[in-house]
């Protein structure tokens, strides 16, 4: 895969769980780290006590976060709102050349910032809430 442009990659969100994808906000920094535990299962026996790990038992989860300036005041509504609301909905990260990562999160982080010489910016982070599936580009 050749190297891509940060900005191509794109969260987009579902706000009114409708099926319907929009990207709500212009993101300037965006990250997706996707995670799973491990369930140790050594013990004694273990040839030369090496760890063993339980295969396909481990909890899974996504953490998305992203930093940049809203488009529109709709868009800094709806996601303020989600916030609010606590509400899980389903959420989009689109990887050019890679793929898209759907599913269900929740916004657990809202942080907005500002110099007086300067537009207002926010960090958003979310937080899987459910199982997510991946579709190859």
């Amino acid at each position: 895969m050749a190297a891509q442009a940060g900005k191509d990659l794109l969260l987009k969100c579902d706000t009114a769980g409708a099926g319907s994808f929009v990207t709500v906000a212009g993101l300037r920094a965006r990250r997706i780290a996707l995670n799973q535990a491990s369930v140790d299962v050594t013990d004694a026996e273990s040839v030369g006590r090496w760890r063993e790990l339980l295969e396909g038992a481990g909890t899974r989860s996504a953490s998305l976060s992203g930093s940049g300036l809203f488009k529109d005041a709709v868009a800094d509504e709806s996601v303020r709102g989600l916030f609010f609301d606590g509400l899980i909905r389903p959420w989009q990260v689109v990887i050019p050349d890679f793929g898209t990562i759907t599913g269900p999160f929740q916004i657990t982080g809202l942080d907005y910032a500002g110099n007086h010489d300067g537009e207002v910016t926010y960090e958003l982070a979310l937080e899987s809430a459910g199982a997510l599936v991946f579709a190859a580009s």
